[in-house]
């Protein structure tokens, strides 16, 4: 009968983890990887990968304000800024002010950006495939990415300093 192979972490911090022993070391690399094996995908889309992600939250709600936006994408507004105004030329995104608060610049979808989203889900179906891991391994894993981001450390939507 086979022993149970040891952990590799290590019991205490007297003892420095190897660089594939680190947690924070293994989430870099997966989202680098995943962001190495999206971006051919999305250069079929002639998209950023943060312009992806704001037109997938624009698909949800179709409006908000570039605060709300900046939000929602865990971004500042410094660098939301200048890539919504690329967006607006690329003719993707719609800026203007809330005619209920002028203070206010609400983002909208164009014609255009609306209908990317039936582009994108073909290449999301594509790149799926290419991805040759399960579907729900796949949702388990974002699951518990979502449960992690949750529950470790304090909350960067409650303001604290990572």
């Amino acid at each position: 009968m086979r022993s149970k192979p040891k952990p590799t972490t290590p019991a205490s911090l007297e003892q420095l983890p190897k660089l594939d022993e680190h947690l924070c070391f293994a989430l870099y690399a997966a989202g680098n990887h995943m962001t190495r094996l999206f971006v051919p995908f999305l250069k079929k889309l002639d998209l950023t990968y943060p312009q992806y992600l704001v037109l997938v939250v624009l698909w949800q709600c179709d409006a908000m304000s570039v605060g709300e936006l900046a939000a929602a994408l865990m971004m500042d507004l410094g660098s939301i800024s200048p890539m919504l105004k690329r967006m607006e030329k690329k003719g993707l995104v719609v800026r203007g002010r809330d005619p209920d608060d002028e203070r206010r610049v609400v983002v909208s979808l164009s014609p255009s950006g609306h209908a990317l989203r039936e582009r994108t889900k073909q290449m999301l179906g594509e790149f799926y495939c290419y991805l040759s891991v399960p579907v729900d391994e796949l949702a388990d894993l974002r699951d518990r990415l979502h449960r992690f981001t949750v529950l470790a450390g304090p909350s960067a939507r409650a303001g604290a300093v990572v």
